[in-house]
This record gives C-alpha cells, structure tokens and sequence, in this order.
C-alpha cells in the first residue's frame, strides 16, 4: 500500500461489505462481521472483525442513516456477527503498510466517526450500547467506548485491552486512552498498568476498574442485553410516529481538475497547491425542511463529502480558498426556519449535523483562506466557514472594473452564530475567536443582523484584512504562494496550536494527541521503521527499539 487508493466514501445499505442494520421498533442492531477478503486495498486480510477505512466509511453511513431515516430508534445496540471476537481494531498488516498520512487521516476519521455516535447519544435520543460478545482490543475497545453502555460478556475468555504500546510500539488510542481517562474516569495508575497489558481485563476486574459498565454471563446474554435496550430507549424523547427523511445518493461528478456536487465545487488548482471553494448559497426563500433537498440539509452533506475526499486523496492541495455566491437574506431565512423548529427533531438533526461538518473543517489539517466579495453570501451559517479560517480577506469597495454598480461584500452575524455550532472546545467560533475579549465579543453581538461592510467589519475583527480592488488580487496571490512556500508539517503544529484556544475537552485532546503524539510516533523508526514495532508484528521477531528517551 505504499500509494493510497483514491476513496470514495458514497455507500449504502445495500452495498455493505462488512455492516448489517437491523431495526426493531425503538432498538436498532449494529453487526460488524467483517468481510476478510473486503479490504478498501489488496495486500492485506481484516481477520478478526478487524476493521480498515473502508468498514469505517460503512459504520459512518449507517449512523448518519439511524439519525435521519429512521427516527423511531431509540436504541443503537452495537456488537459482533463473529463467535468470541468483538473487534480486534485497526488491521495491524494495514497499517504497517500504510503512508504516513493514511494512518493519520485514517485515524482522523475514525475518532470523527466515535464523535458522531457520542453526539447521536448527546443530542439526538439515541443511545448506543455495547454489547461487547467476545474480545475487543485497540481500536474495537474504542468503538465500545464511544458507547454510552458498555456489557462484556463474562466466559472467563473475553476481555477489552488497548494493547498498541506493548505490541506494536503506538500510542494506546488516541481516543481510546483519551476516553478511559477522561470520560470514563479510570484512574491513572490503573489506566498506566491496562495499557500495557496486551491480553487486557474481563469480568468483575473489568466493571471494578470502570472499563466496562457490567460484565453479563454468557447464559443470560440475549436476554439481558435485550432488557438493558429497553431500559435506554425508554429514556429517550424520540418521536414515536415521525417520518424520516431519506439520505438519496449524493450527485457528484469528479474530474482531474474539479469536483462539483448542486451547492458546493470545487476547482483543483495543482501548481498553485491549492483549492477554490465555492459554496452556493440558496436560490429562494426556504420551503419545507423536511425535504431532502432542503439547502441546508443538501450543502451540509456535500460540504461533507467533498472536505473527506479533499483531506484523503488530494493531499498536497494544502490550501483551501472559500468564497460564497448569493443573497444572504435567503441564507439567514434558512438558518432561521430551522432555528425556529430546534425542538423539531429533524431540524434538530440539521442543526448537529451542520454542527459535526464545520468540526471536521475545524480539525482538517488544510491552511483556510476566506474571500469575501461582492455577490458573496458569508451570512449566518455560511459567516461559519470564514470565522473558521485561518485568514479571512474582505473587499473594501466593489471591482470597478468588473462591476462599479454591484453592491460592497459583507458579512452578517446571527443568531446561528451565537450558541448552536460549537467548535470542539464548546465555544462558538466567535467565542474563540474572541478568547479573553469580552467587549469585542459583545460589540459584534450588538451588530447581529446588520450587513456589515469590510469597514466595520475589520473594526470589529470579523476578518483578518480589507484590500480595496487595487491590491486584492495581488494581497490574495501573496497569501497563497507564501502558504504553499512553508513546510506543511510546521503549518499543521502551527494550526492545530492556535485553532483551538479555550476549555480543554474530550475532543480537543483527541484531535490534539493525534496531531502532535501520534503523527510523530508515526514516523519514529520504533513504530514504523523496517525494524519497528508495526513491521514486525506477527512475524514472531521482537521489535528493535532505539532505546533513547526523547
């Protein structure tokens, strides 16, 4: 696998490899029995339930389905269709045999993907529980603990371990160890001795020690798992006769040069390393939102798909330029319909998949660039893109020599800017943006639902610099090349530093040990040297370490 595949991360029910969804009334049934001869490239076996890319991409598309198409469900019981083994993780051959950048993204993704099931459970009435049936090791561990539940079964056999250090020189999960410390509070000394036990903890130690939640004798397996489905659902709020809405295949055409979809393009400029986005805002007063086409709904899930793609298989395209095109007025109509029906809980779904997709863009090792011009829509939802790139540029004036008549490029900040997408830090982008300045933040909260001029919206600090038409166009070229000058291994350090100021979370700590930690013991000679951990593994040599502390 020394080059990665391009990837496609479009599926469906039908075409699940590794997945089935089964849904009961308000219990849904996840059963991962992975295809072992399935992998996304040859080369390598998924035994074991053991999971690459592509079994991720199928997990990502059947949670977003629970949370859209099937309303009802109240319960998402995640477990094994293989006998004594739940998921024994990563495949290691994989792995080992992978670029650098593809376990990072890869590893990216799936903790993206765990996010999302904690915010199914969070925020959408939809609890998942664990019915962990046999063994689960590294990244399968991982997937239990994004449940809210977790039952091992007790046969004296099956146990839950994160045994990347002892056996294969990684860190022990980025959101694994990450999780056991932080969210399921196990104590320090006793997470120190379970990450390097390789062949981990069941049973009672298993409960005692908070690694599981109970640990159920395999007798009684079926009927207490059903029973504790039961109990989750009962909790939840979800509608009992509401009607969902259909995730339709996504329109998408792909070429050498652009990628484009109704809402959303995108313009591949490899000289320049660099891409142009453009996101469409919509054409008319909202409709019905529940509708599949409904713009929000149909930009969200392109803008989705087209930063994955973008992220795994056009990685020297550091750059990413976002402009908008269309009325604000029609972006700030939609925001407001679905604002208006927050306890609606298909705009509820909206809002927190909107919420999900600018994370992802948060968390994207890309420079973002925002230009904001006439005939732009950065209003509202939209104004989201550009307060969470890295640079933004607003035009003071108009193009005289394109067109004098048209009307200045502003920005509006609203109400969708003001609490309902937060940034992993559980800040809005304002908030952070603002970090320690509370009279500027309240000043631009004085100005919501004002079009704001490049003026005013510099005074303000909305964006980073206001060229009139003279020096846009050299100001923008500059801000490109220089980027694409710089290493891009000090730009993602540089960028996951300042992205995030503010309140430590589960997530931050996630996505900071995977940039930081994990990316560098990725390329140490101890992991993935010839000699290293990965490469060594099932060969029955022992690794050799480079013992020096660093």
């Amino acid at each position: 696998m020394s080059t990665a595949p391009h990837v496609e991360f479009r599926v469906e029910p039908s075409g699940y490899r590794h997945w089935s969804l089964d849904v009961d009334g308000p219990v849904a049934t996840l059963t991962m029995a992975v295809d072992e001869q399935g992998g996304l490239v040859p080369g390598y076996e998924l035994k074991l339930n053991s999971y690459d890319l592509g079994v991720d991409i199928e997990l990502y598309d059947a949670v977003q389905r629970l949370r859209f198409e099937h309303p009802g469900v109240r319960t998402v019981v995640v477990t094994s269709g293989k006998d004594k083994i739940f998921c024994a993780g990563a495949n290691i051959r994989m792995l080992a045999a992978s670029p650098h950048a593809w376990k990072v993204n890869f590893c990216k993704f799936t903790n993206e993907t765990r996010n999302g099931i904690e915010d199914a459970t969070a925020n959408s009435g939809q609890t998942y529980l664990a019915a962990v049936n046999g063994t689960a090791s590294g990244g399968g561990y991982e997937l239990a603990l994004a449940c809210e539940h977790i039952m091992l079964v007790d046969d004296r056999s099956s146990a839950v371990s994160l045994p990347e250090l002892p056996l294969l020189g990684v860190l022990p999960g980025t959101g694994g160890l990450t999780r056991v410390s932080d969210k399921r509070h196990v104590r320090r000394d006793r997470a120190d001795y379970f990450s390097t036990k390789a062949e981990g903890l069941g049973g009672k130690k298993a409960v005692a020690w908070r690694l599981v939640d109970e640990a159920v004798p395999r007798t009684a397996w079926d009927e207490t798992v059903a029973r504790r489905a039961a109990e989750l659902a009962a909790r939840s709020s979800r509608p009992d006769d509401a009607e969902g809405i259909a995730l339709t295949p996504l329109g998408k055409e792909r070429t050498g040069t652009s990628i484009t979809y109704r809402h959303v393009s995108a313009k591949l400029d490899r000289a320049a390393g660099a891409v142009e986005i453009t996101i469409a805002g919509p054409d008319a007063s909202p409709g019905d939102f529940r509708d599949a086409g409904f713009w929000t709904f149909a930009m969200t899930r392109e803008l989705d798909d087209l930063i994955l793609d973008l992220r795994t298989n056009e990685l020297e395209l550091g750059t990413w330029v976002f402009r908008t095109t269309g009325r604000a007025e029609h972006v700030l109509a939609h925001d407001r319909l679905l604002l208006d029906n927050a306890g609606d809980w298909l705009a509820n779904e909206m809002l927190h998949y909107l919420k999900r997709t600018l994370k992802r863009l948060d968390v994207t090792s890309r420079s973002l660039i925002a230009l904001i011009e006439p005939g732009g829509c950065f209003a509202g939802s939209l104004l989201e893109i550009a307060l969470a790139a890295d640079r933004t540029y607003q035009l003071e004036g108009v193009f005289e020599d394109v067109d004098p008549d048209a009307d200045p490029a502003t920005v509006t900040v609203d109400a969708m800017n003001l609490g309902p997408l937060p940034m992993s830090n559980g800040l809005t982008r304002l908030e952070t943006r603002f970090l320690g300045d509370d009279g500027a933040l309240a000043a631009v909260r004085d100005a919501s639902g004002k079009p704001l001029e490049a003026g005013d919206a510099e005074r303000l600090g909305l964006v980073t610099f206001a060229p009139d038409d003279i020096d846009w166009d050299e100001e923008v070229r500059i801000a490109i090349e220089e980027r694409a000058s710089f290493s891009p291994d000090a730009l993602t350090g540089l960028e996951a530093n300042y992205r995030f100021p503010g309140p430590e979370t589960l997530e931050t700590k996630i996505f900071g040990r995977l940039t930081a930690w994990q990316n560098w013991i990725f390329t140490r000679p101890n992991a993935s040297g010839p000699d290293g951990a990965l490469r060594r593994y099932g060969t029955g040599q022992r690794a050799d370490f480079d013992r020096k502390r660093v």
